[in-house]
């Protein structure tokens, strides 16, 4: 039962129920529109006959007056008489005649029968006032009538005038449909008995067409079968058809390329905790060892726990790095965005950054315009400068240069972060945005206290949770320019948030270590 069933939900026995529902629907279809077609036709050659037929009765009867003196000829009713003229001698005028009175009537305008033929008597005369109404209307008038044979016959009747004095008579004259009819039947039979063949022949042929359609993607299916997280680096080949199922395929390798990026960034990841969370900690274990066995005096246990703590406290900075981060990216950290002065957001910024920048001997200045609207997360915002500037000044040295700009543009705005540092070499630009990436460090770069690589992956999703773009340009020895693109705000005319002082305080205090 599930074999069946299993056979029934498959998508090629769809298909091909669907085909031969199709094709049923138009072989019935197509059958009685040429049945209709044919019985038309028939029907159509068999009036036109009759009508010829008619006509030639018309030529060959002649309606007289009685004689009052000499011989009455046979046919004559009353005062009439009905008289064929035709050559006896000419077989086909006789043949012609015998064959118009086979199915013949002739009355009077009182239903009075002047003559009729033994099959015309067989299928019913009609009767005085059906007559008078034909007479009266003038209208041909065309009936079917069934012989007790079962025999189906087309009859033309009308009203005949005679040559002098123009009293109207009734004329009737038949042919039978037998044939019409037989011709007919056969092609019905004929025609039901092909539909269900053609049908079988049409659902064999379905389900080949289906299955050979099909292959392709049951072979994708089995490729994709064979891909598990240890071979994402399996790819299923295209055919090179172009078509919609090399697009289909295309569309899945790309997933399998968004996978394999994501498993080894996820194993990336993994590897860069354990390392990260692994040296603070065993950091702090071997202090306290120490501690525990060599330590004699308070000062010595005073200071073994004050490195501890600060090792506790950077294990600490990298748990809420990591967090944060990673609620950034699976979008629980919702921006709130609101219409600001983004010059004054950076004024203050790099005013708070002017005491760490004396400290170390390096000179930071900004270009900004007097105002400049956006739309932004003033937290983000404040913290991606805070990112930028703090890695502009770890790296660049004594004496060098810090600098700032914002440029108010027509559709964008740019945030520039220039340095005189050491720099970055080409190889490690491309990776310098991902999680604990650090670049390695440079005899004119030696940095003590290096940071954790989480800087700027922030700076990062900031920029493209703001709908932005972020660009850097390095060169070793030149120093490295940073460049954040914000959308430009809204045309609309809205009142301008003042920012308090002090307010990037609490956004540039901690991230200097990240």
């Amino acid at each position: 039962m599930s074999a069946k069933r299993h056979l029934t939900r498959g998508l090629r026995f769809r298909l091909t129920a669907g085909y031969a529902l199709l094709f049923a629907l138009l072989l019935v279809g197509t059958a009685a529109l040429f049945r209709e077609r044919l019985a038309y036709t028939l029907n159509s050659e068999a009036h036109d006959l009759l009508e010829q037929e008619w006509v030639a009765m018309k030529g060959y009867l002649h309606i007289e007056k009685v004689p009052k003196h000499g011989h009455i000829p046979p046919g004559c009713v009353g005062d009439w008489c009905a008289i064929w003229e035709y050559d006896k001698v000419d077989p086909d005028e006789d043949f012609a005649v015998e064959r118009l009175r086979r199915v013949y009537l002739l009355t009077d305008v009182k239903g009075a029968v002047m003559e009729v033929s033994t099959i015309y008597q067989s299928i019913g005369i009609e009767q005085p006032k059906e007559i008078e109404a034909a007479i009266k209307s003038g209208q041909p008038v065309w009936k079917r009538r069934l012989s007790p044979h079962g025999i189906p016959y087309l009859i033309r009747a009308g009203v005949v005038f005679d040559e002098k004095h123009h009293s109207p008579f009734y004329v009737a004259v038949g042919r039978p449909m037998d044939e019409g009819e037989k011709i007919l039947k056969r092609y019905t039979w004929m025609y039901v008995a092909l539909i269900p063949l053609s049908l079988l022949c049409g659902c064999l042929l379905g389900w080949f067409l289906t299955g050979r359609g099909l292959m392709p993607v049951m072979q994708v299916a089995q490729a994709a079968q064979r891909i598990t997280g240890s071979n994402l680096s399996l790819r299923i080949p295209t055919r090179g058809a172009g078509d919609e199922l090399d697009y289909l395929i295309l569309t899945f390798n790309r997933m399998i390329e968004r996978l394999e990026s994501s498993f080894q960034q996820i194993r990336q990841f993994s590897t860069d905790v354990s390392h990260e969370l692994r040296t603070p900690i065993t950091a702090i274990r071997g202090q306290l060892e120490v501690a525990l066995f060599t330590a004699k005096t308070v000062d010595q246990y005073r200071d073994a726990t004050l490195n501890s703590l600060q090792d506790i406290e950077r294990l600490s900075q990298i748990v809420r790095a990591l967090l944060l981060l990673s609620q950034a990216e699976s979008g629980q950290l919702a921006l709130q965005k609101t219409r600001l002065d983004l010059a004054a957001v950076v004024r203050d910024i790099v005013d708070q950054f002017q005491i760490p920048a004396e400290g170390a001997r390096v000179e930071l200045s900004a270009d900004l315009p007097p105002e400049c609207a956006a739309e932004v997360d003033r937290v983000q915002i404040e913290r991606m400068l805070s990112n930028l500037l703090s890695n502009a000044l770890k790296f660049t040295p004594a004496g060098g240069r810090v600098h700032v700009a914002l440029h108010s543009l027509p559709e964008s705005i740019a945030i520039e972060v220039e340095d005189t540092g050491c720099g970055i070499s080409e190889e490690h630009i491309p990776h310098i945005f991902e999680r604990f990436y650090r670049v390695p460090a440079q005899e004119t770069c030696a940095n003590p206290e290096p940071g954790l690589g989480l800087g700027l992956s922030f700076v990062a999703w900031i920029a493209k949770a703001h709908c932005g773009t972020i660009g850097v340009h390095s060169a070793p020895g030149k120093g490295t320019r940073f460049t954040v693109t914000l959308p430009a705000a809204a045309a609309e005319p809205a009142p301008v948030e003042p920012v308090p002082a002090g307010a990037a305080s609490g956004a540039a205090r901690g991230m200097n270590e990240l």
